[in-house]
C-alpha cells in the first residue's frame, strides 16, 4: 500500500468514525408573556389660585408634569380619582396627553369616583407624555389653606 493510499484510507475511516458518533436530542421549552400594564408619573405639580379680574371668578392655575405607560394589551385605559372630595367651590382637573393610537378625554374634573382619561391604548411603551393639572375656584370657595390631594391613576388592560 502506498503512502497516498494509506492516507486516503485513514481519512475515510476518520470521517466514518465521526459520522457514526453524531447524536441529536430535543427539548420542549414552555413560555408565556403575561399581561403588562404599567404607569408612572414624574414631577411635583403645585397649584396656587391667586389672581382674578374684577367681576369674575379667580383665574385658574395650571401646572405640568410627565407620565409614561407600557401595556402589551389591546384597548387598555387610564382612569383617575382622588381620595377625598375637593373643598366646596374648588375643582382639580387633569388632562393626560395620549400615547400613539390612543384617545385623550381632555381635561376631566377629579372626584372620589374614577373618571376615564385615556382610552384605546394598545400595545405601546411610551414615555415623556404630558399631563396638565388645573385648579379653579369660585369666589364662594373663600380662602383655602394649602392642602393636597393624592391622585390615583389606574391602567386597566383590555384583552
Amino acid at each position: 500500500m502506498t503512502s497516498k493510499t494509506l492516507l486516503a484510507t485513514m481519512i475515510l475511516m476518520a470521517g466514518a468514525a465521526s459520522a457514526a458518533s453524531a447524536q441529536t436530542a430535543t427539548q420542549t421549552v414552555t413560555f408565556q408573556v403575561d399581561a403588562i400594564n404599567q404607569i408612572a408619573f414624574t414631577g411635583s405639580p403645585s397649584l396656587v389660585v391667586n389672581t382674578a379680574t374684577a367681576g369674575a371668578n379667580p383665574s385658574a392655575a395650571t401646572a405640568s408634569a410627565n407620565w409614561a405607560v407600557t401595556t402589551n394589551q389591546t384597548g387598555a385605559k387610564i382612569t383617575a380619582s382622588i381620595g377625598s372630595a375637593m373643598p366646596a367651590g374648588v375643582t382639580l382637573s387633569v388632562n393626560l396627553g395620549a400615547p400613539a393610537g390612543a384617545t385623550s378625554a381632555g381635561a376631566q374634573a377629579l372626584s372620589t369616583t374614577a373618571v376615564d382619561l385615556v382610552t384605546g391604548i394598545t400595545k405601546v411603551a411610551q414615555g415623556s407624555l404630558g399631563v396638565t393639572y388645573s385648579l379653579s375656584a369660585t369666589a364662594a370657595a373663600g380662602v383655602v389653606a394649602s392642602t393636597s390631594r393624592t391622585v390615583t391613576y389606574t391602567v386597566t388592560g383590555g384583552v
